[in-house]
């Protein structure tokens, strides 16, 4: 049987596609580990401004959560002698799943190690993306068990409601900066099966910026240019609220305890998300966003490209991108 020529057109056009991996082998952004040369005062800004528990502490590391995060930590801060990015952990669908994206990222030449090393999740598979960042995937993990104190009104809520602090939500994403924008967001891409969903082209033709997410959310990894040329550094780390009301009560408390704003409250442009950005007192930047109304949830979601020109007109209302935001980021490069 002879196919229809368009229908034979089709399936030479989708033969000569890339070949990626399903959406859906990464379930989640699971955790962060985030390191700090003075501990005790970030630990106490995530505590009391943002409202996280601390859960467990082991050696260096302090293991904190928000309240509606199902697992045991959503954030490790680690002493260090100077600050920045360390583990992302990203947890996989199933075992299987697990081995589909080992076996994807080894087939690049990377390679990777087991560990067992954080307390409520089962082994990691730990490797690096292309820029150095360190990239942890697992799938056994323990829910959260509340205890008495903490133990929500609500069954199908984990832990109740800080009632001080900000009181973030979750952790909602990592934006990492990097030497080569393209070449690392291809590896969450081409290698763990991340969707694009919005970018930055420069006029150079150069990628500049790039939005990826594994989930229905409009991003959950982001990378951005290092204009250092450097590597593994870190530009923010991102911790979602309940409602715009919450990032505006952020800035109050922030202004009333002496936590420094860099910018905002604001509204994104590119993926139109309304935000807060502070530095914690090691100097990671910390973003406060709402963007839980905003999902993708078409499977052919079209990749949005931004031009320089239309970047340079600032954010969503026409608030100017401020300087530090393209010069600042963790660990600082002399």
């Amino acid at each position: 049987m002879t196919l229809p020529e368009n229908l034979s057109s089709l399936r030479r056009m989708v033969a000569d596609q890339p070949t990626r991996p399903p959406l859906g082998d990464i379930a989640h952004l699971g955790h962060a580990q985030l390191f700090t040369p003075c501990p005790q005062d970030t630990v106490a800004f995530f505590t009391d401004f943002l409202g996280l528990t601390v859960v467990e502490r082991d050696g260096a590391n302090t293991y904190l959560r928000t309240w509606d995060d199902y697992e045991h930590h959503s954030l490790v801060v680690t002493g260090h002698d100077r600050a920045g990015i360390g583990r992302t952990a990203l947890r996989c669908a199933s075992a299987e799943a697990l081995e589909r994206r080992k076996a994807a990222v080894e087939a690049t030449g990377a390679s990777g190690e087991w560990v067992r090393d954080e307390p409520g999740i089962g082994p990691l598979w730990v490797t690096t993306d292309p820029d150095g960042h360190e990239i942890a995937l697992y799938h056994e993990t323990s829910w959260y068990e509340a205890p008495s104190e903490l133990a929500p009104a609500l069954k199908n809520q984990p832990q109740a409601k800080p009632g001080h602090g900000v009181g973030v939500r979750r952790l909602d994403h990592i934006n990492y900066l990097a030497a080569d924008v393209e070449e690392s967001s291809g590896f969450l891409i081409d290698v763990l099966g991340a969707r694009p969903t919005e970018q930055i082209r420069l006029d150079s033709g150069r990628i500049a910026g790039r939005w990826q997410t594994f989930t229905q959310k409009s991003y959950d990894l982001v990378h951005t240019e290092d204009w250092t040329g450097s590597s593994g550094r870190l530009h923010h780390l991102a911790f979602a609220t309940d409602t715009r009301e919450d990032v505006l009560r952020a800035a109050d408390l922030a202004i009333d305890t002496g936590v420094f704003i860099e910018t905002g409250p604001h509204k994104h442009a590119i993926q139109q998300t309304f935000f807060l950005y502070v530095y914690e007192p090691s100097g990671n930047r910390i973003e406060l966003c709402n963007p839980l109304t905003r999902l993708v949830l078409a499977p052919d979601w079209p990749l949005i490209t931004w031009t320089e020109q239309e970047r340079k007109k600032g954010q969503a209302w026409g608030l100017k991108t401020i300087e530090s935001f393209h010069t600042h980021g963790t660990p600082p490069v002399d």
